[in-house]
C-alpha cells in the first residue's frame, strides 16, 4: 500500500517517529538501535494505556476534580520490569490510594508483554520439549536465561492440579459415555514414539458433557479399558446407561465386567468400515447407500425392512467376494 493510502493513525505515527528521531538525535544504524526504539515506543504506549485504565477505574481523568465522585485517587506509580522480544523494559504502572485498581492490559503478576512466561514454558513442556530444550529456546527467542530447576519448578506447579482433576468425584449415573483412543506421536527419552490417549467423554442425566478422564498407554487394548472402567466406578460412577465404543476386540466384555447392565452401542462408522472389508471396491458406493437406509431409518420397523432388503441384495455378493469359487449361493 502506498503512503498516499495509509491510514491517519499510521501517518500520525510516522510524524511522531520523525520528530522523536530528530529531537533525541537518535541514530538508527542497525537492528539493535531499532529494538531500542521499539522498546521505548512500547513502553510509552503501555504506560499511556495503563493511565487510561486507571482513569476509567476512578471515573475521572487526572486533575479533573470537578467530575470526581469517589474517595479514591491516584497514588503515583510502581516500577515493573517486563521481558519483551526487544529486551527488558521498565514500565511505570499507575496506582490508586485504595488499592482497588487491577491492571488488565498488563496484569498484576505478568512479566512479559505478549503472554505470561510460565504459560509459555508449560505449553512447550506439554508439547514434549525437555527442560534443556526450553532453556535454549527461551534464550534464543527472548534473550532470557532460565535454569533447568526454574523450569522444573514451573512445570511442577501444574502436577497437583492434574492429579486433582484425574481423581475428582464423578456423577453416580451417566446417560451416555463415549470411549475411544487417539494415537499421537510424542517424544520419549529422546525418541519419537506412538502413544494411545484413552478418552472417556460422559453425558450426565442433565445433558451436560464432561471429560471423565484421559489416560496415556502404549497401545489401545481392552485390558487397559478394563482398568479405566474400574477407575471410573471407584470415583463414584455407579452406572452407565449406554456406552458408545468402536470395534476393538474384547471392549464390550471389559465394560460388562464392571457395568453388566450397560447397553453397548458400537460406532456405526466402525461397523460400516468392517462391512466394506468384504466388498469389492467398485461396489462400495452402492453398498454404503443401502446401509445408510438402514441406519437412517425413522422407525425400527422401517430399519428392519431395509435390513432384509440389504441382506437380499448384498449377502450373496459379499460371500462371492470372500470365496470367488461360490456359484448360485452354494460353495
Amino acid at each position: 500500500m502506498s503512503r498516499k493510502n495509509e491510514s491517519t493513525q499510521k501517518a500520525a505515527m510516522r510524524e511522531m517517529m520523525k520528530n522523536y528521531l530528530k529531537d533525541t538525535n537518535t541514530n538508527v544504524r542497525d537492528g539493535t538501535d531499532v529494538k531500542n526504539v521499539m522498546r521505548d515506543m512500547m513502553s510509552v504506549l503501555l504506560e499511556g494505556a495503563l493511565d487510561g485504565e486507571l482513569d476509567e477505574s476512578l471515573g475521572y481523568s487526572k486533575y479533573d476534580y470537578k467530575n470526581k465522585e469517589t474517595d479514591n485517587s491516584r497514588n503515583g506509580h510502581s516500577n515493573k520490569t517486563m521481558h519483551t522480544s526487544y529486551g527488558d523494559m521498565n514500565l511505570a504502572v499507575p496506582q490508586d490510594r485504595n488499592g482497588e485498581y487491577e491492571p488488565q492490559i498488563v496484569k498484576k503478576y505478568q512479566n512479559t508483554v505478549t503472554q505470561d512466561m510460565e504459560e509459555k514454558i508449560i505449553s512447550m513442556y506439554a508439547k514434549g520439549m525437555t527442560t534443556s530444550d526450553i532453556e535454549s529456546h527461551m534464550q534464543n527467542l527472548y534473550g532470557l536465561e532460565i535454569s533447568d530447576s526454574t523450569i522444573s519448578r514451573i512445570t511442577d506447579k501444574i502436577m497437583p492440579l492434574v492429579k486433582e482433576w484425574q481423581e475428582r468425584p464423578l456423577a453416580e449415573v451417566y446417560a451416555v459415555v463415549f470411549m475411544d483412543a487417539i494415537h499421537y506421536h510424542v517424544r520419549c527419552d529422546g525418541h519419537i514414539v506412538k502413544r494411545a490417549v484413552y478418552i472417556a467423554l460422559g453425558i450426565d442425566m442433565d445433558g451436560h458433557k464432561d471429560v471423565l478422564g484421559m489416560y496415556v498407554g502404549e497401545n489401545e487394548s481392552a485390558k487397559y479399558w478394563l482398568s479405566i472402567m474400574n477407575g471410573l466406578k471407584n470415583r463414584g460412577a455407579e452406572d452407565i446407561l449406554i456406552a458408545c465404543v468402536d470395534g476393538l476386540s474384547g471392549f464390550p466384555q471389559a465394560i460388562e465386567a464392571v457395568y453388566p447392565q450397560t447397553e453397548i452401542q458400537q460406532c456405526i462408522i466402525h461397523q460400516i468400515r468392517s462391512s466394506t472389508k468384504y466388498v469389492s471396491y467398485k461396489d462400495i458406493k452402492a453398498l454404503m447407500a443401502d446401509l445408510k437406509l438402514v441406519y437412517a431409518a425413522p422407525t425400527e420397523e422401517t430399519a428392519l425392512a431395509e435390513l432384509d432388503h440389504f441382506k437380499e441384495t448384498w449377502i450373496v455378493n459379499i460371500l462371492k467376494f470372500i470365496n470367488p469359487g461360490m456359484k448360485n449361493g452354494l460353495f
